[in-house]
């Protein structure tokens, strides 16, 4: 088993768990209470729970893969950069609108730039690995 893929896995499945919980407490319910035109407001609803989906499916995929003994590394590498890419915008948007308070006021980047590392770092060989396959 790879662990630290599994770990990834682990990480994303406490992300999905917080985000259906938490999320549904702040932001989505003073969102659905907000008056905006229902189009509108129902289009954002999908889109949290777009991303719900998204995090059950990544966590469910990187844990399926962990067990595997040839898991390859496209769908890990390619997991770790969507996480990444999850979390810049996390920072970016909370920088832009209010500096390093933004931060703190959208925190989700601290749970997904683990599991870009996580992820990214389960399909790196260790030493003994290249060690052992560059003998053979």
């Amino acid at each position: 088993m790879n662990r630290l893929m599994f770990a990834s896995g682990v990480v994303v499945a406490g992300t999905a768990v917080v985000h259906l919980v938490a999320g549904q407490i702040d932001p989505v319910r003073p969102l659905l209470a907000a008056t905006m035109n229902e189009s509108s407001k129902w289009t954002l609803h999908a889109c949290w729970h777009l991303v719900s989906a998204d995090l059950v499916l990544a966590a469910a995929v990187l844990v399926y893969l962990a067990r595997n003994d040839d898991p390859g590394i496209a769908a890990p590498r390619l997991i770790s950069a969507h996480f990444l890419a999850y979390g810049l915008v996390f920072i970016v948007i909370g920088l832009t609108s209010a500096g390093p308070r933004g931060l703190v006021v959208l925190p989700q980047w601290v749970l997904l730039l683990p599991v870009a590392a996580l992820a990214w770092a389960a399909t790196v060989p260790s030493r003994r690995h290249m060690l052992s396959a560059s003998v053979t």
